[in-house]
């Protein structure tokens, strides 16, 4: 059910009209991502929570863009968004 659309007051004389639209709010990151340190050769979790389930995700490296490998395992389930970053080593910091 949406709200938008034709909106009339009518006095039988004489009718007001509003047209309404309702535009939808958009995805905000609500927990932020924590800094983590580990030992090398151990997984690292890194998750955030967002206002919205099932938002478009993408994960991100000094700028260059993710993807699911053997090294990367990106994970969403509803408003949590998770990456994680298999057997780590010093080049991932």
């Amino acid at each position: 059910k949406t709200d938008a659309g034709l909106y009339t007051c009518d006095i039988g004389t004489d009718v007001a009209k509003s047209k309404v639209s309702v535009q939808e709010k958009p995805t905000e990151v609500i927990k932020q991502l924590e800094d983590k340190t580990t030992a090398a050769g151990q997984d690292i979790s890194l998750s955030c929570e967002l206002s919205k389930p099932d938002a478009t995700i993408r994960w991100y490296k000094d700028g260059k863009a993710i993807r699911k490998s053997q090294k990367y395992d990106l994970q969403q389930e509803g408003t949590r968004a998770t990456l994680i970053i298999h057997d780590s080593t010093v080049k991932d910091s």
